[in-house]
């Protein structure tokens, strides 16, 4: 018989699913949202997008390849909370160091398994991602429902500063050609990695980082990085961009940075119904009509324009690049008279795919066509 303790999670709307204590044992709130990996775990519980959701794994069986020393995305689990439906009971794979009931419970990590996690998703599917709590601590519904109705939304919420880095740090290429100064509103590890192996040095910064603090070190590019919460909320990265277009500096961004970069373009931004996460969404690059299968995490989105695939800013024309072939959604931007571009998806997928991988190659490029052009003025 199991020893776990009794568990509930409740959802704002009432809707209850019954189970036991996995991880940290006690109680939690954020938004419920599920993701549709069958594999990297790891990479999306340290992943700061997640920052302030619970989060329920479509996959029925977690935990298999146990936890390990290297791939973290970040400095800790980020997830609000956690759902799983079949905990594994031992962990088999050479790299594991420890199991990830243990990870959870020493960072604290209030979860719960034995959900059905179908009839879970199903649910969100249909009525939308929305508030939740689950308690291991206890298990009256009636109050548990009161505390999470009196939980904030996510539309609304400002949660880049609980993840950014306090201080600049710097990510050395071996073989050193170009440097990016990315804004770290969320960065994950792989991202630096990535641009290490094309020969990019990449210093970080405080998303509350000014104009001149990011181009201090005259960077051949400026990265907007992926992040948790409303990009309606980020006037001053908003702003930054902006100014970054005026001054013809190179940007990549990807997620919350895609997001960003559309604001400054004069694109406003809506909550999904459910979102956007897992590894297995496809999306149609426009520049090769290829099909793309990606890794996605955000339940915020930018609004189509109502010009179609181009639409004329400030900064010259823009082109609406990449789209979800599941439901339209703009996927990606390409700035046809800046240097500019930015996708809604992860091309540094760790665990994959790596369909993407090819649009750190493209920020090489963009780099190389600016040089010898009058920036930074």
């Amino acid at each position: 018989m199991s020893s776990r303790a009794p568990a509930i999670l409740v959802l704002e709307d009432g809707r209850v699913f019954r189970g036991e204590a996995y991880g940290s044992v006690g109680e939690t709130f954020g938004e419920a949202v599920f993701s549709t990996g069958m594999t990297g775990y790891q990479e999306t519980l340290t992943d700061p997008s997640y920052y302030g959701q619970v989060v329920a794994q479509t996959a029925p069986q977690i935990g298999n390849t146990g936890w390990n020393d290297e791939d973290d995305e970040s400095r800790r689990i980020w997830v609000a909370g956690y759902v799983v439906r079949d905990p594994a009971r031992t962990a088999s794979n050479w790299r594991s160091k420890r199991g990830l009931e243990d990870e959870l419970a020493s960072q604290g990590i209030v979860g719960i398994s034995g959900v059905d996690t179908r009839a879970l998703t199903r649910h969100l599917r249909e009525a939308g991602a929305m508030r939740v709590g689950i308690s291991s601590r206890d298990t009256d519904v009636p109050a548990l429902l009161e505390k999470v109705r009196a939980t904030p939304h996510m539309a609304g919420a400002n949660h880049v500063g609980a993840v950014t880095t306090a201080e600049p740090y710097t990510y050395e290429a071996k073989e050193p050609r170009y440097t990016v100064a990315a804004l770290d509103l969320g960065i994950k590890r792989n991202t630096p990695r990535r641009l290490a192996e094309r020969g990019i040095t990449t210093t970080v910064f405080p998303a509350t980082a000014e104009i001149e603090q990011l181009l201090s070190g005259n960077p051949d590019a400026v990265f907007l990085s992926n992040g948790p919460g409303d990009p309606a909320t980020a006037d001053h990265q908003v702003a930054l961009t902006r100014e970054l277009l005026r001054r013809k500096v190179p940007v990549f961004g990807i997620c919350f940075g895609n997001q960003i970069l559309g604001r400054a373009l004069g694109l406003e931004t809506y909550k999904l119904k459910f979102g956007h996460r897992g590894i297995n969404q496809p999306v149609l690059d426009r520049h090769t009509n290829k099909i793309e299968i990606t890794a996605h995490n955000h339940g915020f989105a930018l609004k189509a324009p109502e010009s179609g695939e181009f639409f004329a800013t400030e900064f010259g024309r823009v082109q609406v690049s990449h789209v979800c072939l599941n439901d339209d959604v703009v996927e990606g931007l390409t700035c046809l008279d800046a240097p500019a571009y930015s996708v809604q998806y992860h091309p540094e997928a760790a665990g994959g795919p790596h369909d993407a991988d090819y649009l750190f190659d493209r920020l090489i490029e963009l780099i190389q066509q600016q040089e010898g052009a009058p920036t930074h003025a």
